[in-house]
């Protein structure tokens, strides 16, 4: 009996030295929990700076294979399937006149939309980036600025009477960028936009409605498969119409304020 006793007795002090033990532990958790959670927070932001500071000084970094300031466009091989990513825009100009198609024009390919802008017309950056190119082509785009984004994309915007930008720079969705304006190889005033992937022309129509000051939606994927009937269908929804003339406020719109923007 007294042995029973005994062994009941030093149960019962270790089975309060556990709970004791394993309470204090569950305390010493509860008390950590939060403190884990923030570091965790503290880490994830950190990361989250660390990759926005890559893709601002490297925009797509994993479609080109460096930065380069030597050339407006060289074309290296497309992805079978890409999904770009168009929030956060803005539209490059107020206007809503499109003056000229992507496609065939004149014998050879006309690889951008032309947008109608009066000289010092302010253009802005369709999305944020980096400027990758900010020069003169006589025979061409004239005063001309090329910024690389985020989502793949590169835009280009020719005939400037005006670049406000510089090389390397980087800029912000909305930021002007540049003056309307006739310069290089041009028959009157107007925005020569073009949006290109991995150096390849796309057609601006995929991506832009100018008639309606927005985009096409919140992601367009790019298919080889289809790119050119889908380019010819834009074409026909968003491109030149030729019914119809235009006022100065279809070009200039209501104001700096009145672009569409998501």
């Amino acid at each position: 009996m007294i042995i029973k006793n005994i062994f009941r007795t030093l149960t019962i002090v270790a089975f309060c030295s556990f709970t004791t033990i394993t309470a204090n532990a569950q305390d010493l958790l509860a008390r950590q929990a939060p403190i884990d959670r923030k570091m965790k927070a503290l880490d994830t932001l950190a990361l989250r700076k660390t990759i926005e500071r890559e893709d601002m000084e490297n925009p797509s970094a994993n479609l080109y294979e460096g930065w380069d300031n030597r050339y407006a466009h060289k074309a290296t091989t497309l992805p079978d399937v890409y999904k770009i990513d168009l929030r956060g825009f803005r539209m490059p100009t107020p206007s809503r006149v499109i003056t000229s198609n992507f496609g065939r024009r004149w014998g050879r390919m006309h690889k951008g939309l032309d947008i109608k802008v009066y000289i010092g017309d302010t253009i802005r950056a369709a999305f944020s980036g980096k400027v990758r190119i900010v020069r003169y082509e006589a025979n061409g785009y004239g005063n001309y600025v090329v910024i690389r984004h985020n989502n793949g994309l590169e835009t280009i915007y020719g005939h400037l009477s005006r670049q406000l930008v510089h090389e390397n720079q980087t800029v912000r969705a909305g930021q002007p960028i540049g003056l309307g304006g006739n310069t290089g190889l041009s028959t009157g005033s107007h925005l020569h936009f073009e949006t290109r992937l991995c150096g390849v022309a796309l057609n601006p129509a995929l991506f832009f409605d100018f008639r309606n000051q927005d985009v096409t939606g919140d992601f367009y994927t790019f298919r080889r498969s289809t790119i050119d009937s889908e380019s010819a269908q834009a074409t026909r929804l968003r491109g030149k119409n030729d019914s119809r003339g235009y006022r100065r406020s279809d070009v200039t719109g209501g104001g700096d304020d009145d672009y569409g923007m998501r």
